[in-house]
C-alpha cells in the first residue's frame, strides 16, 4: 500500500469530545485494520486512506520514540499500557489521547491483533506530560533513544513509580472524592481507563 504523505505540524489543537471514544484495531505489526467514525472525524483521514497504513501515520513529531518503544515492548508481552499520546491529524493539527489496549490472542496463544480505545485526558495531565515529553525528546534528539530511556527511568525512579503509575497519578490528580473499598477493588481489577471514563 502506498504510504501517506505526512503533513507539516501546525500548532492548533483539536479538542476532543469527552463523551466520544476513538477506536482502532491493528494487526500485530501495528497496521490499521479498522478505524471507527470518530477516529476518521478527528484524524481527517478517510477510511480508505487509513486501512492498511501503519498506526504511526498519525504520530506527532513531538512524541518521544522511547514511549512507543515501551508501548510495543509491553504489548509484545501481551500486557496493556495506558500511554498519553500526542497525535497529528491529516491537516497537521494535533490532539491528545489516553489509550487503553486489548490484546487479542489466537487459538495458539499468539497475538492476532490489538484493539485500542482512546479518550481525551484531563487538561492538567496534558500540561504535566507535555513538559516531561519535551525534556525526553530533547535528550533523545541530542543523545539517542537509549540515553532518553535512561533519563525516563531515572525520572520514574525518583518518583518511586512505574510509567503506568505516573500516568495514573497525573490523570487522577484532580479527583477529590475518596473511594470506598468496594470501588477501589473494582478499579484495581478494571484499571485506569474504566476509573477515568466510568
Amino acid at each position: 500500500m502506498k504510504a501517506l504523505k505526512r503533513p507539516e505540524p501546525i500548532n492548533v489543537e483539536i479538542v476532543l469530545d469527552l463523551k466520544q471514544t476513538i477506536m482502532s484495531k491493528t494487526n500485530p505489526k501495528g497496521v490499521i485494520e479498522y478505524a471507527n467514525d470518530y477516529f476518521m472525524e478527528i484524524s481527517g483521514y478517510e477510511e480508505y486512506e487509513l486501512i492498511g497504513q501503519p498506526h504511526n501515520v498519525i504520530r506527532h513529531p513531538d512524541m518521544p520514540k522511547v514511549i512507543f518503544k515501551w508501548l510495543w515492548e509491553r504489548l509484545g508481552e501481551k500486557k496493556n499500557m495506558h500511554a498519553l499520546v500526542k497525535n497529528m491529524a491529516k491537516d497537521g493539527r494535533f490532539y491528545w489521547v489516553i489509550t487503553d489496549f486489548e490484546v487479542k490472542l489466537d487459538d495458539t496463544g499468539e497475538i492476532s491483533s490489538f484493539f485500542a480505545r482512546r479518550k481525551a485526558p484531563p487538561r492538567k495531565t496534558i500540561e504535566l506530560v507535555s513538559e516531561l515529553y519535551r525534556k525526553i525528546l530533547s535528550i533523545e534528539q541530542a543523545g539517542g533513544i537509549e540515553v532518553a530511556e535512561k533519563y525516563l527511568i531515572g525520572f520514574l525512579e525518583e518518583k518511586g513509580m512505574t510509567y503506568d503509575e505516573y500516568i495514573e497519578s497525573i490523570c487522577l490528580a484532580e479527583e477529590k472524592k475518596p473511594l470506598d473499598m468496594k470501588e477501589l477493588q473494582y478499579y484495581k481489577r478494571k484499571g485506569l481507563f474504566v476509573r477515568m471514563f466510568k
